[in-house]
């Protein structure tokens, strides 16, 4: 029985380590001109990557050595490697190629450790764990190496222009070490009646990694960097709204709607610990504002039409 749960134990490391493996041999493909065989080894490696944390909170195998080794295979794959990927590109043709594959594997280590010193974090709101301090740094590594995605379905383009490619690098390396919120998939619930749609769009995607693998990578990378901007609203409205995360969904966005109704009355909606009803404790105090700079009454028992129209009740 001990042996079976070391075994149990040793799997999710063993991932990590062929993540490792499949990082380093990027630049072994890199070295030998093999540009493809390398932007697939570093795909694989944050596959890997995706895989081996899920598996070891799955198995209830998760150590500190787990975690440790990581840490430093994500240095590895996805610091160094794509920095001497994009260096042997095209980076070494420019005066400030390996200062700028510097940069970006250094913002990588500081990235990473600023991750393992978050786990610590007791004061974070609940509310956080939805989030990612900056761009992780496996997503990190596979934007850095779109211009390279690019170039091998189009072909040389401005994207593969060193000025460029050194430009796009710092740009990513320096959202990797900024503290804009992105989604984390580790949250992420999917509804029962999602789950049909959901095994059909996986197949779609796996149908055009098949026939088109270069350009869906590069869109999706592409839809993975216009999500940012939704993740610093969310963020932004959990901050505002922090116990709204503790509700469903569905109640969560009468929340929203409720907050949108208010602002337009000209209210601020109230910040609360408990949100159950949050929305029917809202609009009764929008329609009492209305009504009384309408008609003064303090003491009406009518709710207001601006209240009846917006779908909000008062607790009468």
């Amino acid at each position: 029985m001990h042996a079976a749960h070391s075994g149990v134990r040793l799997l999710p490391n063993a991932i990590t380590v062929l993540a490792l493996c499949s990082g380093l041999s990027a630049v072994q493909f890199m070295l030998g001109g093999n540009t493809t065989a390398a932007l697939a080894a570093v795909a694989l490696a944050a596959l890997l990557d995706a895989v081996d944390g899920r598996l070891a909170r799955l198995l209830d195998a998760t150590s500190r050595i787990g975690a440790e080794l990581d840490s430093l295979a994500d240095c590895v794959s996805f610091g160094v490697v794509p920095a001497v990927v994009l260096f042997v590109w095209v980076l070494r043709d420019t005066g400030v190629g390996w200062p700028v594959a510097l940069v970006f594997a250094v913002c990588v280590v500081l990235r990473l450790a600023r991750f393992n010193t978050l786990l610590d974090d007791t004061e974070a709101p609940p509310f956080a764990k939805e989030f990612f301090v900056g761009v992780p740094a496996p997503a990190g590594a596979l934007v850095a190496l779109l211009p390279l995605t690019v170039s091998l379905q189009f072909g040389d383009g401005w994207w593969s222009a060193p000025p460029a490619v050194a430009a796009w690098t710092v740009l990513i390396a320096s959202l990797m070490v900024s503290r804009v919120p992105t989604l984390s998939a580790k949250t992420v619930r999917v509804p029962a009646r999602a789950v049909a749609p959901l095994l059909v769009a996986i197949a779609g995607v796996a149908a055009a990694v098949i026939a088109v693998p270069f350009v869906a990578l590069a869109i999706a990378l592409l839809l993975y960097l216009a999500h940012i901007p939704y993740a610093v609203y969310r963020y932004r409205w959990l901050e505002q709204h922090p116990s709204a995360w503790e509700v469903p969904p569905r109640q969560r966005r009468a929340i929203r709607r409720t907050a949108r109704s208010m602002r337009r009355l000209g209210l601020r909606p109230p910040l609360r610990r408990r949100v159950a009803g949050a929305a029917a404790r809202a609009g009764a105090r929008a329609g009492a504002a209305v009504r009384r700079r309408r008609s003064g009454d303090e003491d009406g028992t009518r709710p207001p039409r601006r209240s009846r129209r917006l779908g909000l009740r008062r607790n009468w």
